[in-house]
């Protein structure tokens, strides 16, 4: 079978009326520089790069050197070509507009540049997260911050990269999920999984249990139903899985079904929640639910949130339909 590149793709997604030239352009860009980052992870301790930066990001949080090196790559890559207005970072307090010195186009990024970075240093698969929205009408020259607090509902792409034993890219534009393999020989991403779809029930789930004293008790009630098993109420064995990088545990529930909790608990309540609305929870729900899947924060639809802040937390249930279905029952009906 002849394989299918990524540019291949993209360019008859565009000849269907899925996307534009500067949106396929621009994801040409992003994957270009995860590639770039693929590289910087891959060598490891030989290139310098584990360990702490010995600096903070926005939300107080020790930044590695990955995770400094991975944003610059990412934000460098994209400042001359001409298809953005601005991006956003998890790393980074305020968007980062296109320098003056190129053009401006319509569309704004934000992305994680390396999810799971806490995991480098023992060689445990990491990854990048982007979502990509249209810059509202009628805007002036200078991007402001309300331009990206769109509802996840308007996003025009999402996409994560896997860091692991083959470096991976899945996709949405809006209409399915597709992943593809880089194929470090020849340094291009092959389609190798198109339409990818989420089983709609699940035995597995994914959750940091340690936080478990801090649940609300909705959450302490829908996993204690799940830990008890053929003899409980769900009245089926689980079992548990927890990698502590979302692109990894998400990409285990796109591949075999599962869902993945951050719920809230007292110890960031008054954060809203561990995970970004916009630059983790918004992608990655519009990946799952193009797979078949859905995302909720456990009392309602994450995409149809509409954003308060750049930098806003939410928790999260996400994977398996019927299964996320059953977790956000218990949260309602508390």
């Amino acid at each position: 079978m002849k394989s299918i590149t990524l540019t291949q793709f993209l360019t008859e997604e565009r000849r269907a009326g899925y996307g534009s030239t500067d949106l396929t352009q621009l994801l040409e860009v992003v994957a270009r520089a995860c590639k770039r980052i693929g590289v910087a992870t891959g060598k490891g301790a030989l290139g310098g790069v584990l360990g702490e930066a010995g600096s903070d990001n926005v939300q107080g949080e020790a930044q590695k050197k990955l995770d400094v090196l991975s944003n610059e790559i990412l934000l460098d890559a994209n400042a001359w070509g001409g298809h953005l207005a601005a991006c956003a970072s998890e790393e980074m307090a305020d968007p980062q507009p296109i320098p003056d010195a190129y053009p401006k186009g319509g569309y704004l990024l934000l992305f994680d540049p390396l999810d799971g970075s806490s995991n480098i240093d023992v060689n445990i698969a990491v990854g990048t997260i982007f979502s990509v929205l249209r810059r509202p009408q009628g805007h002036r020259q200078d991007v402001s911050v309300n331009e990206f607090l769109q509802p996840g509902t308007q996003q025009v792409a999402a996409g994560y990269v896997v860091y692991g034993p083959s470096t991976l890219l899945v996709l949405t534009l809006g209409h399915g999920t597709h992943v593809f393999t880089l194929d470090r020989e020849v340094g291009s991403f092959i389609l190798t999984r198109r339409d990818a779809t989420i089983p709609e029930e699940t035995s597995e789930f994914a959750v940091n249990m340690s936080n478990q004293r801090y649940w609300e008790p909705p959450m302490q009630r829908y996993v204690d139903d799940l830990l008890a098993g053929k003899e409980g109420p769900r009245e089926r064995d689980f079992n548990m899985r927890w990698v502590a990088s979302m692109v990894a545990d998400v990409h285990r529930i796109l591949t075999r079904g599962g869902i993945f909790s951050y719920p809230l608990d007292s110890k960031i309540a008054a954060k809203g929640g561990k995970l970004r609305l916009m630059y983790e929870a918004n992608p990655m729900a519009f990946i799952v639910e193009q797979a078949g899947g859905a995302a909720s924060t456990g009392r309602g639809r994450i995409m149809d949130l509409q954003p308060e802040a750049l930098h806003q937390r939410v928790p999260v249930f996400l994977g398996s339909k019927a299964e996320v279905e059953t977790a956000e029952r218990y949260h309602l009906d508390a």
